[in-house]
């Protein structure tokens, strides 16, 4: 069964918080006087919660989040404040405590705070437990040629592939950037034509002569087309725009080091070495790119 830590360099602090949760019927207790000492509580344990006091020696309760928030992200930390205290309790909140209890109201907000800090917890896993249990998700845009709303589909997509659990979220920074190279590409290059030359001799008229176009005909009737289908295995993410389209052969090598500093293929390059796979259409118009499951 999960234990709960309680961690306090003060005795008669730790001896108060466990006997609120004795008396609260919280059998599975274990202490620790310092950050140090929770961390090795924590990998010896089955630990649910953390409750820590925010001021101690070794390691106080603020460096204790930031190392529980890299090593154990999904046990959540409850902070005991002290009057003196705040600022480095608001800090610790920052760096990712889930919440926090006045010292001088353990009696009162403790039980009921680590009640809601569970149950936040135990809807998290069930999330997880339902994602493990989908078949599919189909998902379609048909977007204008809006700088923001293309950023606002890459935020949304992103979200939707964490939800999935497919890739560690250290790599959703990765997936995002080839998602947008792509969704940006089919809107510059894509239905407003403007090419890379534009931008690698005048980067100034490269967005003068995008903005101008975003009214014109026949850029400003075109749209992004975006399609997605996600299973526990692998997202599918097709991209197309309503653009004349290009020859992507005719672009430089992007696996090509040598290539690294030429004005065209940045955007495939990225997509490339981010996504498991990238694949055009014949016309240059559309593009598939695809996320697979990391073990």
């Amino acid at each position: 069964m999960p234990h709960l830590l309680v961690v306090d360099d003060t005795k008669s602090a730790r001896v108060l918080a466990l006997g609120l949760l004795r008396k609260a019927g919280v059998a599975d207790l274990l202490e620790a006087t310092d950050g140090v000492e929770a961390l090795a509580a924590v990998e010896a344990n089955e630990v649910a919660v953390v409750v820590t006091d925010i001021q101690m020696p070794e390691m106080d309760g603020y460096e204790l989040v930031t190392a529980m928030r890299n090593t154990r992200p999904d046990v959540p930390v409850v902070l005991m404040t002290a009057r003196g205290s705040e600022a480095a309790a608001v800090r610790a909140l920052q760096a990712g405590a889930a919440s926090y209890v006045p010292k001088d109201a353990l009696a009162r907000d403790l039980v009921p705070t680590l009640e809601r800090v569970l149950g936040a917890a135990h809807s998290e896993l069930e999330r997880k437990r339902l994602m493990s249990q989908l078949e599919f998700t189909e998902s379609r845009f048909h977007l204008e040629n809006d700088p923001a709303m293309l950023l606002a589909a890459v935020g949304h997509l992103r979200d939707e592939l964490e939800s999935l659990d497919l890739w560690p979220a250290a790599d959703l920074v990765r997936f995002s950037m080839a998602l947008q190279e792509a969704l940006f590409n089919a809107y510059y290059h894509g239905n407003l034509q403007v090419r890379d030359e534009v931008a690698e001799y005048d980067p100034q008229a490269f967005h003068e002569v995008a903005e101008k176009r975003r009214t014109e005909s026949p850029y400003t009737e075109r749209r992004i087309h975006v399609g997605v289908r996600c299973t526990p295995e692998e997202a599918v993410y097709v991209i197309a725009d309503d653009g004349n389209g290009f020859d992507h052969a005719a672009l430089p090598d992007p696996d090509d080091p040598a290539e690294m500093e030429s004005a065209g293929g940045r955007g495939i390059r990225l997509m490339r070495t981010f996504l498991d796979d990238v694949r055009f259409n014949e016309a240059g118009n559309k593009v598939t790119l695809v996320v697979r499951r990391k073990s």
